[in-house]
């Protein structure tokens, strides 16, 4: 479905090229097929020379004959960007959006073009081992669906939404929630150290001991809490660190931390800045 199709990025940051290498990565598309924009020149020829893709400075240069126009500027950047192509996306295309709590309402406004998909990936999708979670705009064609649903396939896992409300729900689930994965390992990595294993140590012990977590629990059908049970034997070890990992607020505080990223994607969404919240 995209073999013939022609790919103009609109900025060019790791998840951009995530998303450049899993194209080329899955032969989903050629590299002469492939054009990002940026303001960075030198990141414009580090691309080139990686990959093979074309490098334009010039937003309207990029988009001009793309069938997928791929907005992956940062939230607080797409208002200026959004002027610079307005009324310039090609006709045939559709917009792919992977900014956090920018809204399709406010793409198809800002762009002049009612054909938009709004995804949510993350950072693992560097790897191919995403979480993207996506939904589209009426315009959007059952064609061009089968194209999101390959290009956003090339990162990883994908899961196609009806309501947009739930993509700020997959920000601060998923689209945040490495970062909360990655500061519990580094929590337990620092007592480990502190209980005597070098940092080296400790980091390989933590590493694997996540990895074959996730794995297992992915591999078997039990619930979490039952898998869970299996290694809390009762007055044991695992039971006194539940005790208080539970005595601290563990899950409240993950829960609140959610809370909280999900209320920052909605008012992303709303166009607010930290100032402005503030001064509220």
């Amino acid at each position: 479905m995209l073999d013939k199709s022609k790919a103009a990025f609109i900025g060019s940051g790791v998840m951009a090229e995530a998303m450049i290498k899993g194209l080329l990565t899955g032969k989903l598309m050629d590299p002469s097929h492939i054009v990002a924009a940026d303001i960075r020149p030198e990141r414009g020829q580090e691309l080139k020379e990686r990959y093979g893709i074309s490098f334009v400075t010039d937003n309207r240069a990029a988009i001009d004959g793309a069938d997928v126009v791929v907005l992956s500027v940062k939230p607080q950047v797409l208002p200026e960007v959004m002027p610079t192509i307005k009324d310039r996306v090609p006709k045939q295309a559709f917009v792919l959006s992977i900014i956090a709590g920018a809204k399709l309402g406010a793409i198809v406004e800002g762009l002049a073009h009612a054909a938009v998909v709004r995804s949510m990936p993350n950072t693992p999708a560097q790897i191919g081992e995403g979480m993207t979670v996506w939904t589209s705009s009426p315009s959007v064609t059952e064609i061009q669906k089968g194209q999101a649903k390959q290009i956003l396939g090339a990162l990883g896992v994908e899961v196609y939404v009806e309501e947009e409300d739930l993509l700020d729900v997959a920000t601060a689930l998923s689209g945040s929630g490495p970062a909360y994965v990655f500061l519990f390992m580094e929590a337990l990595v620092d007592a480990g150290v502190h209980l005597g294993f070098s940092r080296q140590l400790s980091e390989q012990l933590v590493l694997q001991t996540v990895k074959g977590s996730v794995d297992y629990a992915m591999h078997t059908s039990q619930h979490l809490a039952r898998l869970r049970n299996q290694v809390t034997s009762p007055g044991g070890t695992t039971a006194e660190a539940m005790y208080y990992l539970e005595k601290a607020g563990f899950r409240t505080a993950v829960s609140r931390a959610v809370w909280a990223a999900f209320q920052r994607s909605v008012e992303l969404g709303k166009g607010k800045k930290r100032s402005d919240l503030e001064k509220d």
